[in-house]
């Protein structure tokens, strides 16, 4: 049986890479035959208008986040998303009209860029608040000058209907086999013709958001060629057979998925990058994070649940995460009145009322307030978290100013439509995913804010591609791919 991607072979010599490059065959993705080479769509301002034009000038596809893109002043510098208004409601209100505002702008950026080569995406998460409308505002302010939607982070059924009413192509993002299928036959079925290509992305390789469900192991990571075997199955049951597969999440040396070409039972496949193009020129993130990248060991990625969305997410283990996982850490189940071995009092918030913690765990507490964790924080799931007063003031101050960027967020219990409340405590143990992505993305320092990153990163340290910190343009990254590394 095929397996994933096979690590550890040696460099090709110049013939060689000409003969792996002659067998790279290119595909059809969003209507025009392209390199078979995608820019993965990073979230809030990692991915923007230049480095997807510049995919797209090199024959490949390029892809900016729609996610908040940045809007650029006459100096190309961005403009700060800011708010005025006092209740969350409006800065919902706010947060959509720049977010279509800097999507619009990165699309032209792009298209300009591009000069009519390759293909031009635009990413979106369909679990960020006011999704469906931020999508249809972008592609009306910018007609002609994207090409196709990527989307994931949740199901999204109604993708097709507003890609075929725009005339663009739609590329879901799913994690199985399953999940596709409920797609196809709820939705996707009324709009076939629209549908550019199925993004099968490793739920535990890749960055960011992943699809994991709850039937799946976190700590067991399961090949992903059988995975997309059986999705590649399910499309040709559809009469998919032509649509192509972008594998995404683990890529990094196409050598080591040479396996996977001309193999029937993957059929039409092209790989998507989200880790490695960070690591280039046009990338608008800091120097300082570019130089992190070049110093990552393997496992300093770390799969984790802090996110707000409630998703797995992929992220480097700097003092941030570990901020949150100390926190969670720091955990007791509690009850409001005494009840079986829930018999030790405890003072919580402003007002010292009790609550009863076991024997054990008010032991545990105690230890804890004395190593300067004195603020008690009630979690959705009966239990109390222990962080500093600082901490624990920033915390409210950020679930305070939410402006819904998220449909539904634990941290914040905002949900974006409705009685615009998910009904359930806000979650002190996560945090706020939009203050600290714009964060870093603004040239924040990487060690406190949440730094996304795919479980390969620690490979830019041993490859002799990036060697003496060796920065790439777009253009020669996406030459070098094409030779298998």
């Amino acid at each position: 049986m095929p397996t994933g991607p096979k690590q550890g072979l040696k460099h090709l010599s110049a013939s060689d890479a000409a003969a792996f490059r002659a067998k790279l065959k290119n595909v059809i993705i969003s209507g025009k035959e392209v390199a078979p080479i995608v820019e993965g769509g990073k979230g809030v301002a990692v991915t923007n208008g230049y480095t997807a034009g510049a995919f797209a000038a090199a024959g490949a596809v390029g892809t900016f986040s729609g996610v908040n893109a940045d809007t650029f002043d006459e100096t190309g510098k961005a403009i700060p998303y800011t708010y005025k208004a006092t209740t969350r409601r409006e800065r919902h209100e706010e947060l959509i009209v720049q977010s279509a505002r800097g999507a619009i702008q990165q699309a032209k950026i792009a298209h300009d860029i591009a000069g009519g080569k390759g293909r031009i995406h635009m990413n979106v998460l369909w679990e960020m608040g006011a999704c469906e409308r931020i999508l249809t505002e972008t592609l009306e302010g910018a007609k002609g000058l994207i090409h196709g939607i990527t989307c994931g982070a949740g199901m999204p059924y109604r993708l097709g209907d507003i890609a075929e009413h725009y005339g663009v192509y739609y590329h879901p993002i799913i994690s199985s086999s399953r999940a596709f299928n409920a797609l196809w036959k709820r939705s996707y079925s009324k709009t076939a013709q629209w549908l550019g290509s199925v993004v099968y992305e490793d739920p535990w390789l890749a960055g960011g958001h992943n699809g994991l469900s709850n039937s799946e192991n976190s700590e067991k990571p399961e090949d992903p060629y059988p995975r997309v075997a059986a999705l590649r199955a399910t499309m040709n049951s559809f009469g998919l057979h032509k649509t192509p597969i972008l594998m995404a999440g683990g890529v990094w040396h196409l050598k080591e998925w040479e396996h996977w070409l001309d193999n029937p039972e993957i059929g039409e496949i092209a790989f998507q990058f989200g880790t490695r193009p960070i690591l280039t020129k046009e990338s608008p993130v800091t120097p300082e994070w570019k130089k992190k990248l070049m110093e990552l060991e393997e496992g300093d990625v770390f799969l984790n649940r802090f996110s707000p969305t409630g998703f797995y997410s992929s992220a480097v283990n700097n003092n941030f995460i570990q901020s949150l996982r100390g926190r969670s850490e720091r955990q007791v189940e509690y009850r409001t009145e005494q009840e079986g071995l829930f018999s030790e009092p405890l003072p919580v918030g402003a007002r010292g009322r009790p609550v009863f913690l076991q024997t054990d765990d008010k032991a545990r507490a105690d230890a804890w307030k004395a190593q300067g964790f004195t603020d008690a924080l009630k979690t959705p799931d009966s239990t109390l978290v222990f962080v500093t007063p600082e901490d624990g003031k920033q915390i409210v101050i950020d679930q305070i100013e939410c402006m819904g960027c998220l449909s539904h967020c634990r941290f914040s219990n905002w949900k974006d439509h409705d009685d615009y409340t998910t009904g359930k405590r806000a979650d002190p143990r996560s945090f706020c995913i939009q203050k600290t992505l714009q964060d870093i993305a603004h040239g924040a320092g990487i060690d406190n804010e949440l730094m996304f990153s795919g479980h390969n990163a620690y490979r830019f340290k041993t490859d002799p591609f990036y060697k003496g910190y060796h920065v790439p343009t777009i253009g020669e990254l996406v030459e070098r791919i094409l030779t298998g590394y």
